[in-house]
């Protein structure tokens, strides 16, 4: 860790209810993907940082779970990870749908933040047209939040002048991190997060939050990564007919890994996993 009186730096946390878009803008931030994507809610279960190294800068944004109502221990402790991540930041990238309306869920994670440090970002302005931005700016502005920005993560649109402002609001501070280095999740935890990002893809709605994965065994290069479902039933649908599934979701992990990886996909069947801290405290959430 290096310091200097003229270096700036910071945390960043990325905050707001499930599937609002917080993954698919600290990829944007960054220039590169470094946590998994989904159209389906809640598909971040851990604080994920990725950091964005410039000369004189370093900002290091940290992705959350979405805050919902928790209807399991599992989602209770998402919901406890998010709010643990606004400890001692610097910025609060607080982020509302353009196309969906501002609610009471909205306004009780706006309760929580610290004002002067939270920009509010109207997210997914791809999808509406200027009128409807401005009247969800005119909404968003009752959480007195300290600055405003309508952005598109998937398209870009706007994220270059949100970056650009987080940057100029770090405070003095040391550099946290290596220059090549954009996240510090671990090797194992990537690639089960992949391959749990590719199932979300091609499993069935009511599936998602019943699939857990993680890597138990790392020889170089090979791989085995354990999918974990909660009924014998599911355990059919993600291996598929014929193991068409499974088939499917290692091939397109495995092009997002080194040359030459080798990767084994086993399900097993863990009863109630989301109910069970045992369980939960194994998987780490």
């Amino acid at each position: 860790m290096t310091t200097a009186s003229d270096h700036r730096s910071g945390f960043v946390t990325l905050v707001g209810r499930p599937n609002v878009g917080k993954s698919t803008l600290v990829n944007q931030l960054l220039g590169q993907k470094v946590t998994i994507v989904s159209d389906k809610p809640q598909t971040t279960r851990t604080e994920v940082r990725g950091v964005l190294t410039r000369p004189g800068v370093q900002a290091v944004f940290c992705d959350t779970p979405g805050i919902h109502k928790p209807r399991t221990l599992l989602g209770e402790r998402l919901n406890d990870t998010a709010r643990a991540a606004l400890a001692d930041m610097d910025v609060v990238l607080f982020l509302v749908e353009a196309d969906g309306p501002i609610g009471r869920g909205d306004a009780f994670i706006a309760e929580g933040l610290p004002k002067d440090r939270t920009v509010l970002v109207v997210n997914k302005v791809d999808r509406v047209g200027r009128d409807r931005v401005a009247e969800q700016l005119v909404a968003a502005s009752g959480f007195e939040c300290d600055e405003y920005f309508p952005i598109s993560a998937r398209t870009g649109d706007g994220v270059d002048a949100l970056r650009e402002h987080v940057l100029a609001r770090l405070p003095e501070g040391p550099q946290y991190y290596p220059d090549d280095m954009v996240t510090d999740v671990p090797e194992a935890f990537w690639v089960a997060e992949l391959v749990r990002e590719q199932l979300l893809a091609v499993v069935q709605e009511e599936l998602p939050h019943s699939i857990a994965t993680r890597v138990t065994e790392w020889e170089w290069p090979r791989i085995r990564c354990e999918i974990l479902v909660e009924r014998d039933s599911q355990k059919g649908i993600v291996i598929g007919r014929k193991g068409s599934v499974l088939k499917q979701v290692g091939t397109a992990a495995r092009a997002q890994l080194p040359e030459g990886a080798f990767l084994e996909l086993v399900v097993r069947v863990d009863k109630g996993w989301q109910r069970q801290p045992r369980a939960l405290d194994r998987l780490g959430y």
